[in-house]
């Protein structure tokens, strides 16, 4: 038994085929095209186990995956694969509608073609997980209920917008086609692994190297934050006990305000790892806000609990310690995924944002 994994080189994708192949042990194909984002380095543990076939390229290479599922013929193909950033969506929306779209449509045609090739009991076994995100919800007023699976979709940015098109191609194709489909849309992760152009990494490490910590605007946008591991867990649930043809949402029960991650962030490490200089919270700067910033997404995960018994180990609390301490202790890895590209990104970001 075998299941693919696409993008999963990235930072859920990663976290994911090393908390499967701990917890479960059955082998996984690894489809990933290596962009920014994906990072072989996060798959380092996993080098010589057989249990890991890495295999380098583009979920919209139709030829390839359609190898892919006839010389592997797996169970189950659980899809990370994106373009997941926001701002880099506002500066170049093609590569999200290419792979967030487009992607998603072939691999969704390859698995129909793949489904009719099984034989009874493999065709009632197959799955097809989708990951997703909760910006496809939109924004929420201060005060509104939590989204829940029955939201109506008002995706704001070209990212958003993507994915939800993407959720739209996966439920047709279990309507239409009868491919059985399962879907989860997450709050935003944190953890090991990820990449530093997203908040918490690059609070961490822009204050580590005693860097300007830049908040949009006035800080006070509302996330609800999940840890990766945790995200992981619920992500093997679906897979394991999901009605097909559902949604789950996956959340952490955390709601907070950006600033108030950046605080708790400088605070933690000058208690792990104290500057000389003072406090990091010196350090944070407000710019110009990005374009149509959603100013609060919070996720109700009570379905996924109901019906599948998933519940949050981590607290914000004991997450976001966990993942500062573990940026501690891999400056290697961070040094390795600062580029010349990502440097060059942070240019194009923030070097037009004047501090306000």
């Amino acid at each position: 038994m075998t299941i693919l994994v696409t993008g999963g080189a990235g930072f859920i994708g990663s976290n994911f085929v090393l908390d499967w192949l701990a917890a479960d042990g059955e082998p996984v194909v690894n489809l990933d095209a290596l962009t920014y984002a994906g990072n072989l380095h996060n798959l380092a543990s996993l080098a010589g186990d057989a249990r890991h076939v890495f295999v380098k390229g583009d979920i919209g290479d139709r030829a390839l995956v359609d190898r892919l599922l006839a010389e592997h013929r797996p169970r189950a193909i659980v899809n990370f694969a994106a373009e997941s950033h926001v701002d880099r969506s506002i500066l170049g929306p093609g590569a999200f509608i290419k792979t967030n779209v487009e992607g998603t449509f072939t691999l969704l045609e390859a698995a129909r073609v793949h489904l009719q090739s099984l034989d009874l009991a493999a065709r009632e076994s197959f799955r097809f997980l989708h990951v997703s995100t909760d910006e496809v919800y939109g924004s929420l007023p201060p005060g509104a209920p939590a989204f829940t699976e029955e939201h109506v979709y008002e995706p704001n940015s070209p990212y958003s917008a993507s994915k939800a098109a993407s959720d739209h191609l996966v439920r047709a194709w279990h309507h239409t086609y009868g491919l059985p489909v399962l879907t989860t849309n997450c709050s935003n992760n944190y953890g090991p692994f990820h990449f530093p152009e997203k908040l918490i990494p690059l609070v961490i490490v822009n204050a580590l190297a005693g860097k300007p910590l830049p908040v949009y605007g006035d800080g006070q946008q509302i996330r609800d934050w999940l840890y990766v591991g945790d995200h992981c867990a619920a992500i093997r649930t679906v897979l394991a006990r999901g009605r097909l043809g559902e949604t789950y949402n996956v959340g952490g029960w955390n709601e907070k305000a950006n600033i108030e991650i950046v605080k708790t962030i400088c605070a933690l490490l000058d208690e792990l790892r104290p500057d000389a200089a003072g406090p990091r919270a010196r350090l944070i700067t407000h710019v110009k806000d990005r374009p149509g910033h959603d100013r609060r997404y919070a996720i109700d995960a009570r379905k996924i609990e109901r019906e599948l018994g998933w519940r949050p180990a981590e607290t914000f609390e004991t997450g976001i310690r966990k993942t500062v301490q573990w940026y501690l202790d891999h400056a290697d890895w961070v040094a390795q995924v600062q580029s010349g590209a990502y440097r060059e990104w942070l240019d194009a970001n923030y070097g037009a944002r004047s501090a306000s």
